[in-house]
């Protein structure tokens, strides 16, 4: 799986996930403070790895900030991406089962390398969800398709 990786700044947890990334098998293309010249404000990070994300160029991404709340700000702002800010395990899971979350955003300050392996697990390993669930992930894409359009007026000039 490819993975799109970015943080506002490069520390040990990123440094840790990463190569556990790379340790699971996974293709990164890196993003942010983690990327030779990248750009390394938090907005920058968010967008630039939803849009990874959302254009197909990566199939998950993984976004770090200090609390990890304003890069899955961000990262939510691009059409297409559902990214859940996860503390725990079980968080991690049900945001891949319930939401089909496509980026997980973890906090700099409160997250180990302990809770990020736990978190990690549970999100590459979460089954899919079932038929309802499909239909809540539905309505969110119709969300996304509405916000991409162009207003009506517009259209109609």
């Amino acid at each position: 799986m490819k993975i799109a990786v970015g943080s506002d700044e490069a520390t040990h947890l990123t440094d840790y996930v990463t190569a556990e990334l790379r340790r699971r098998g996974h293709a990164l293309r890196l993003f942010g403070a983690l990327a030779e010249g990248g750009d390394d404000r938090w907005p920058s990070v968010g967008r630039e790895v939803g849009e990874a994300v959302a254009d197909g160029g990566c199939d998950q991404g993984v976004v770090f900030c200090h609390t990890g709340t304003g890069v899955s700000i961000a990262a939510n702002k691009v059409p297409g991406v559902r990214a859940a800010l996860c503390a725990d395990a079980q968080t991690a899971a049900g945001a891949r089962r319930w939401n089909d979350a496509n980026a997980l955003a973890l906090s700099l300050r409160s997250t180990s390398p302990a809770e990020a392996d736990e978190i990690l697990d549970a999100w590459f390993d979460a089954p899919p969800g079932d038929a309802n669930d499909a239909r809540m992930i539905a309505m969110t894409r119709e969300m996304d398709a509405r916000r991409a359009a162009p207003p009506l007026e517009a259209q109609e000039e």
